[in-house]
């Protein structure tokens, strides 16, 4: 009998995180009430997230929702971005680090893992490192066990790939 699979992942797209970070840099410098401010944005270190720069708190949430905005507009989940980091003030200067998240962590797989066994029995989940490997007999069980996980709200985007 054959078997179907697909890999269940949780990542960001670096090349589309680089044009929302040009497209941020570039509305920044356009918008008037950001004139003659330290407004801005960096990369962290290895491009594995962006600091937002602001004379204030207010202005680093501005550059937030512009930054959300760019992500939207080019089709990519604001979930990527951890916000659980607090703005630092200091010198008239606000900064905040916004890291991408990558990944799955253990939790996170088994949370999914056990969703598809109680809500989608016929298919068979495997947690295989920072990925979930999802087989079935069928693949009309598969794409069902798609539309549960894109049904519900985690709090980290999820692609699924390899369907095979």
């Amino acid at each position: 009998m054959p078997s179907f699979s697909f890999d269940i992942t949780s990542d960001y797209n670096k090349a589309e995180m680089n044009n929302v970070f040009i497209q941020t840099e570039k509305e920044i410098s356009n918008r008037y009430d950001f004139k003659g401010t330290p407004a801005g944005i960096e990369w962290l270190k290895d491009k594995t997230g962006i600091k937002l720069i602001g004379e204030n708190e207010w202005q680093c949430d501005a550059v937030l929702d512009i930054l959300r905005k760019k992500l939207a507009a080019r089709e990519q989940s604001s979930k990527v971005l951890d916000l659980s980091r607090e703005p630092v003030v200091q010198n008239l200067k606000c900064t905040r680090d916004v890291v991408f998240k990558s990944g799955l962590k253990q939790d996170d797989a088994k949370m999914i893992a056990s969703k598809l066994r109680s809500e989608a029995p016929k298919v068979k989940a495997q947690i295989q490192g920072e990925e979930i490997r999802v087989t079935s007999s069928s693949k009309d069980n598969l794409q069902n066990a798609i539309r549960l996980l894109q049904a519900t709200e985690f709090e980290f985007p999820l692609q699924f790939g390899n369907f095979r």
